[in-house]
């Protein structure tokens, strides 16, 4: 085989293995909203990013992964919905004020006082009547569930992050521990995650 056929088929199977499914808890919260502007913080792979700008949003994506930032930009202009992919750091980033509809934070599995430095830095960034969606492994995933990380450190419950979003502002519409199944090669596991989501207050409140 030559090297360049090699190189073309280590692409390929690179692009297989990406996983580009978005997430389900993203989706059911986010499918029957109105199309505006959407901050992906930690954008990974992009899935969310992606599907979204497929949806009318204008997304921009941050993350401090180059390579992934590059595949995101590539992938999306590809299927003609371009994502603006940044690289960037999750924790310090900090948005122009009032400009996203929509900003997501997708397992985005922080230390709690970084955690809370990336509420305080990208909730201004909202527009009034945006909304904040996090999405996340849960805290009693490590006893009761599957698969996530193993220090608690990096592990939170919703109704942590319910009080760091009401005290910024915001009201919390929903705060909650989910299942969510898993597929392994010998069957489904159950993982435990949070769907916390909070809305900035409208212009004439």
């Amino acid at each position: 085989m030559s090297e360049a056929a090699s190189w073309a088929e280590r692409h390929a199977a690179a692009a297989m293995a990406w996983d580009t499914t978005p997430n389900p808890f993203v989706v059911a919260a986010c499918r029957k909203l109105r199309p505006g502007r959407a901050l992906d913080l930690g954008a990974g792979e992009g899935a969310n990013a992606t599907w979204l700008a497929g949806r009318g949003w204008q997304v921009t994506a941050i993350d401090s992964n180059t390579v992934v930032v590059g595949r995101i930009q590539s992938h999306s202009a590809l299927l003609n919905h371009p994502v603006d992919a940044i690289v960037g750091d999750a924790v310090s980033y900090r948005p122009r004020p009032a400009t996203f509809d929509l900003i997501l934070l997708s397992y985005l599995q922080l230390p709690a006082h970084q955690l809370r430095l990336a509420f305080q830095h990208v909730v201004p960034g909202l527009a009034p009547g945006g909304r904040i969606l996090i999405v996340a492994h849960d805290a009693s995933n490590l006893d009761q569930g599957w698969g996530g990380p193993r220090d608690p450190n990096l592990l939170t419950t919703p109704e942590v992050v319910a009080g760091v979003l009401t005290a910024l502002g915001l009201e919390v519409l929903r705060a909650e521990v989910v299942r969510r199944e898993v597929p392994t090669e010998v069957g489904f596991h159950v993982a435990l995650d949070h769907v916390v989501e909070a809305v900035a207050p409208a212009r004439d409140q």
